[in-house]
């Protein structure tokens, strides 16, 4: 698979067969250098509904031939808006589309909708695992703070990739990232939501430390709003 880190917790995902896969779409962050880049995009998927994560969407899922997946909230939100093609899920649950399968997760954070003065009820956040058209799978946490039962991720899914957030303050820091390396057990760890804003103050370097204690058999690859690896 292709992944190309958009910044904050942005993610584009080219599948094996080609689906091109955008995750919190938030693509009008600040250290994202891709801004213009508004698809196609064959699916997206939003952990949550802050700002910073559901982002562009209103943009990016203008066409039927897009299609969105959110929890149930965010999913009846979107299509007052007038977004065409959302499908609503729920944690626990499972749904399958283009030779790809999506498992809606726990994560333990917030969510909600900011219009003016009204705060609008956004669902549970979620977390995504995601079984491509191989085999191949990623598990994308979300925002969230650390929960064992990341345990149970890692022994049901056996995510080969996960995304975690570093940055501290509204989501896990770099020694509870690296502990929940140690309960998912991944082969590589991809740090998200880090740098964007000064009170994200987790680093990659503090987070390779506490990774070296806690899960020393985690490949971590750092990379920079842009760059495109290929694993």
């Amino acid at each position: 698979m292709q992944i190309t880190f958009l910044g904050h917790a942005t993610f584009k995902i080219i599948s094996p067969e080609g689906i091109r896969i955008l995750i919190d779409p938030w693509l009008d962050n600040p250290v994202n250098p891709y801004k213009d880049d508004r698809g196609p995009y064959d699916l997206i998927l939003i952990t949550h509904a802050h700002g910073d994560h559901l982002g562009n969407i209103l943009e990016v899922a203008r066409s039927a031939a897009t299609e969105v997946i959110a929890i149930h909230e965010i999913q009846q939100y979107l299509l007052a808006q007038g977004v065409p093609n959302v499908t609503g899920m729920n944690i626990g649950g499972s749904y399958r589309t283009k030779g790809i399968t999506i498992t809606m997760v726990q994560a333990i954070h917030s969510s909600s909708i900011q219009e003016g003065d009204h705060i609008i009820y956004g669902g549970d956040a979620a977390g995504f695992v995601v079984r491509l058209e191989n085999g191949r799978t990623f598990y994308h946490a979300g925002d969230t703070g650390l929960f064992y039962d990341m345990k149970l991720i890692g022994e049901l899914y056996q995510p080969e990739v996960a995304f975690l957030p570093i940055g501290d303050h509204y989501v896990m820091g770099p020694r509870e990232a690296a502990k929940a390396c140690e309960l998912l057990k991944p082969k590589v760890v991809i740090p998200m939501h880090f740098g964007t804003f000064p009170l994200l103050t987790g680093t990659p370097e503090a987070f390779k430390k506490y990774l070296a204690e806690f899960a020393p058999e985690v490949f971590l690859k750092v990379l920079k709003p842009g760059e495109t690896v290929e694993l």
